[in-house]
């Protein structure tokens, strides 16, 4: 109980630093030569935007940062609580079959997780709310929560069952025949996320611009992307952020636009935007993350199977653990990979900062057109409150973008070249 107490009083003390760090120790101020030009947020945000967008982004990050400890916190009040041997006891009350013995345990743990998770995941719904990022009342907020539950659950039992099931052949090779079954999953799951998985949130239908379309079309036949269609998904129903992708491999790849997006960019910045995600597919970053996944779990099970068979033995008998084959250990196991997750979680983010900016540099080279581009990048801002230059520590954990002001400042400069180039080879022509 007091170990309880002592975590409890750390994480109320590190929720008063991290808001110290952000609101005061952060250093956010657009460097000198850096004001004045397109990427500076008051030569296109109004001082009201301004002002929401620095409190709207220091909420959120602060969210953020205190969500991810809150989910090992609760592992251990589990743990330390005897809370997972009970939950062990009263499951194979229930039944003596082994998946839904296991089926009923992670189904009270996401339930526990859920209850207490709940709290912040509202908070951050209503400041998204009063800020007017989001636009999506209470009940549909809801059913997307108890769809992330549901789903969530689904594919923990999978994964949990499969886990385990190689535990008890193999206490030592365990890890490595559930990374060999989990390729296929992964695949599988890429394959079908834009048919099945998408549509379970939101509404998918032919883009309605027909002139637009063929744009963006004509746009992927130069790219060589086998689309026939382009698809609008109506999240104008729960967002006022902007957003595009490219999704899904093989036959179920899907060019996507929010319906904010064609509302609020006129087509010149659709299209550089469209360009952008091409970018992604013709560059291979679909598989290159499908690569990245499967090597990180790989590793991520190595290091986990280690740890896992480390700390039951060390605290096992303490919590109520039998051996790393007992459910009950569960807990423990999704601590060591979460802790994992966010360790790996920094060098996710720079890689995918390097494939965003070549992505940028691609679709600028595709569509020539700088003041489009730049134009695009400071209305996604302003619609998604963005922070132009945001505090070191939170690019590092939560940027898989450039910022703003890399991401503008990179348009510009290229602007400022391709512009006196362009008017060279004109004078050129003319004077032929």
């Amino acid at each position: 109980m007091k170990k309880t107490f002592l975590i409890a009083v750390g994480f109320m003390l590190y929720a008063a630093a991290m808001w110290y760090y952000l609101i005061h120790g952060a250093q956010t101020d657009l460097p000198v030569q850096f004001r004045g030009s397109a990427a500076d947020p008051t030569m296109f945000m109004n001082e009201r935007q301004l002002k929401l967008s620095y409190d709207f982004s220091r909420i959120k990050d602060w969210i953020y940062f205190l969500s991810v400890p809150l989910e090992w916190l609760i592992y251990l009040i589990v743990l330390g609580f005897g809370l997972s041997k009970r939950m062990r006891g009263a499951v194979k009350e229930v039944t003596r079959f082994s998946f839904i013995h296991t089926a009923l345990y992670v189904l009270l743990l996401s339930f526990i997780s859920w209850i207490l998770t709940f709290p912040l995941r509202y908070y951050s719904y209503t400041i998204s709310r009063d800020y007017h990022i989001s636009v999506q009342p209470f009940k549909g907020w809801m059913k997307d929560s108890l769809i992330d539950f549901w789903m969530g659950w689904l594919f923990t039992v999978l994964t949990v069952v499969v886990i385990y099931f190689f535990i008890r052949k193999s206490k030592k090779k365990w890890w490595l025949y559930a990374w060999l079954i989990s390729i296929p999953f992964t695949i599988f799951l890429y394959f079908i996320q834009p048919v099945v998985i998408d549509p379970l949130y939101n509404k998918f239908y032919p883009l309605k611009d027909q002139v637009l379309k063929e744009k963006i079309l004509t746009l992927a036949d130069r790219a060589d992307i086998p689309a026939s269609n382009v698809y609008e998904v109506n999240m104008s129903a729960k967002t006022n952020s902007l957003n595009a992708y490219v999704n899904g491999i093989g036959s179920n790849l899907r060019i996507v636009l929010w319906d904010t997006t064609i509302d609020k960019l006129n087509d010149k910045q659709v299209l550089f935007v469209m360009a952008h995600e091409m970018g992604h597919y013709v560059m291979k970053h679909l598989y290159q993350n499908l690569i990245g996944a499967i090597i990180l779990s790989f590793f991520g099970l190595f290091l986990g199977s280690r740890i896992y068979s480390w700390a039951v033995s060390k605290w096992g008998k303490q919590w109520g653990i039998k051996g790393i084959g007992d459910i009950a250990g569960l807990p423990v196991l999704l601590l060591i990979f979460s802790l994992l997750s966010f360790a790996a979680g920094p060098v996710e983010n720079a890689v995918s900062r390097k494939a965003e900016k070549d992505a940028d540099r691609y679709a600028i080279e595709m569509t020539k057109n700088p003041d489009a581009a730049v134009g695009a990048f400071q209305q996604l801002t302003i619609s998604g409150l963005s922070e132009v230059n945001p505090p070191k520590l939170v690019k590092f954990f939560l940027y898989g973008h450039p910022t703003m002001l890399e991401r503008i400042t990179f348009l510009d400069s290229y602007r400022q070249t391709y512009e006196p180039n362009e008017r060279e080879k004109a004078n050129k022509q003319n004077g032929q």
